[in-house]
């Protein structure tokens, strides 16, 4: 009877854990470079990282209801895609629904440690993939817009979970402007003291995914865990990052203390 009773509440637990997934918030962060400071650009960035087709709750419909019909500057997705060759199919619907939003300054993209599960050749069609369908992908490199006369530096940094980051090819020649950072790990924050950035968008973390009482199984995931750093606004040596905690899951499809997240962020 007691064995009955165990399997009867781990039953009702997992079943509320599976219901979590389906539970989207959408968070909105606006954040100014300086209170003082007139800034003639004001940027509507849509944020999703973290979408392991593997074990997502969302379809591209429900994603697409969701966001609504929202006016978006620009799309950032933060790694973590896939884990698995047949699932990049599975990500062509979602980007189609992304690209009907019309982000005015595009869509873009960079990866994360699960994507790099693939073999080299899967993992250039998942590139291709998010490139064929609108998607800018970035490893190491920078792009700049001009938006009302002045350089939006868009610096996607490789991941830095498997050593792919590089710094300082990321900065090569860097105009004077706006510096988003786009990459998969925010631990990379830690290493960049002398890297100029205004702001900076990640995942990896899921809001620990499991995130009760604490997010122990994270520790082996970096520094920022142990500062207390694994989801929402941060600053670090005056600077500003966000954490998202991702729309997908690893391992079990369940959440515990934590929800999957869209996120607008406004920036002026």
């Amino acid at each position: 009877m007691v064995y009955f009773l165990l399997g009867f509440i781990l039953i009702l637990v997992f079943n509320r854990a599976y219901k979590n997934t389906k539970k989207i918030k959408v968070n909105r962060v606006s954040l100014r470079k300086s209170e003082t400071e007139n800034s003639k650009k004001q940027l509507t960035i849509l944020h999703l990282s973290d979408i392991h087709l593997e074990n997502i709750s969302i379809s591209p419909k429900e994603l697409s209801s969701i966001i609504g019909n929202k006016t978006i500057d620009m799309i950032a997705l933060t790694g973590d895609f896939l884990d698995r060759k047949r699932s990049i199919p599975k990500l062509i619907p979602y980007l189609e629904e992304l690209n009907k939003l019309n982000p005015k300054y595009g869509m873009y993209a960079v990866f994360g440690n699960h994507d790099y599960f693939l073999r080299e050749n899967n993992f250039e069609k998942l590139k291709n993939t998010l490139e064929e369908y609108g998607c800018k992908t970035l490893q190491n490199e920078r792009i700049t817009l001009k938006i009302n006369g002045e350089n939006i530096n868009i610096i996607g940094i490789d991941d830095y979970s498997t050593n792919r980051s590089d710094i300082e090819r990321s900065y090569k020649e860097l105009p004077n402007g706006y510096n988003l950072v786009l990459t998969h790990d925010p631990n990379i924050v830690l290493e960049m003291k002398d890297r100029p950035f205004d702001y900076l968008l990640s995942g990896h973390f899921h809001g620990g995914q499991i995130h009760w009482p604490k997010p122990y199984h994270l520790i082996k995931m970096g520094k920022l865990v142990r500062m207390n750093m694994v989801k929402g606004l941060h600053y670090h040596e005056g600077k500003p990052f966000y954490i998202s905690e991702g729309l997908g899951q690893t391992g079990v499809n369940i959440r515990v203390g934590s929800r999957p997240e869209i996120t607008f962020h406004e920036v002026s």
